[in-house]
């Protein structure tokens, strides 16, 4: 019998979620997201050595002040390891549009556009790119703007159907529902123990999945944040599935069956659809105490590592100044 990730791939395009480049060519998924986290321990790794330097060098030769310096090297160095990722995988690469600007549309708007300029000099059409945003009323009207454009956004750190169906009708290309930090919630709060059938995580994006089919959305769906394989297989069948590669190893070593369990014409329980302006969409999110605790400790977890990217960008400069 095929492995399960075999079997995964015949039902849902598998997405890695790294930014590991050997990792990308050996499991070979169809696309490759990456976050701050990812982006930081890729910067460290010696394979991403030359990557790194090339943006350091481009950095040397700029002027004006050395925070903008600085924070424009550490988005050439995310872009130069999604050109890499985009030279392995046929698919699209994730690159995520800094996290301090998670509440601010015009800002994100222009660092997307910038982005995309950036991939483009690298000669990577913007088709082959999603711009990652955080879902928050602010990056989903950045999205709205985006996408008008032609510029495809992934928007990130779903945690309710609030913020899918308000991406949805903004006309997003992609979002991504999390699963493994939903349980994680779930777990602090002293409730379970859960099934993968029960997994909180699991249930909700099944509700958007069910939400997006039942209304003809199309909108991809792309299940993250999983913290074992079990969550994975009750996905079977998801539109996407950005899976980290411990976990796609551990599904190309079982030859275990895998039933697909969501199908399009069958989208099972699903929560009404409702349209949301931003007075509706912030007493909705704040009535879910899981969705905003998450939310913001999600953005402060990227802010964290893209201060850390930056700090490591500015070490370097410093070091080349010094020799």
């Amino acid at each position: 019998m095929p492995s399960k990730l075999d079997q995964l791939r015949s039902m849902t395009t598998v997405v890695a979620d790294t930014g590991d480049l050997e990792a990308v060519r050996r499991l070979k998924p169809e696309d490759c997201t990456t976050n701050p986290t990812l982006l930081l321990k890729a910067a460290s790794a010696p394979e991403s050595g030359e990557l790194v330097e090339r943006a350091l060098d481009w950095g040397r030769r700029q002027s004006g002040q050395r925070a903008a310096v600085v924070a424009a090297v550490s988005d050439r160095v995310a872009v130069a390891v999604g050109a890499e990722l985009a030279g392995i995988v046929p698919g699209r690469v994730s690159t995520e549009v800094d996290a301090d600007l998670s509440f601010d549309t015009a800002a994100t708007v222009a660092t997307a556009r910038r982005i995309i300029a950036d991939y483009a000099a690298l000669k990577v059409g913007r088709e082959r790119v999603l711009i990652k945003i955080a879902a928050t009323w602010e990056g989903i009207r950045a999205a709205r703007i985006l996408q008008k454009e032609g510029i495809d956004c992934n928007l990130t750190l779903v945690f309710s159907a609030v913020q899918a169906m308000a991406c949805a009708e903004a006309g997003v290309f992609l979002i991504s529902p999390f699963v493994g930090r939903i349980l994680d919630w779930h777990v602090k709060a002293g409730r379970g123990p859960f099934t993968a059938e029960t997994d909180p995580g699991v249930c909700s994006v099944r509700a958007i999945y069910g939400a997006y089919k039942a209304k003809g959305v199309p909108t991809v769906v792309m299940g993250a944040s999983f913290r074992n394989a079990g969550e994975i297989e009750a996905l079977a069948g998801c539109d996407r599935l950005t899976i980290s590669p411990a976990l796609l190893d551990e599904l190309a070593a079982d030859h275990g069956a895998l039933p697909r369990v969501l199908v399009p014409e069958r989208p099972g329980a699903h929560p009404a659809w409702r349209s949301y302006d931003e007075p509706a969409f912030r007493f909705a999110m704040n009535e879910d105490a899981m969705a905003t605790e998450k939310l913001a400790e999600g953005i402060r977890q990227f802010v964290s590592d893209l201060r850390a990217l930056r700090h490591l960008v500015a070490s370097r400069l410093d070091q080349a100044a010094a020799a």
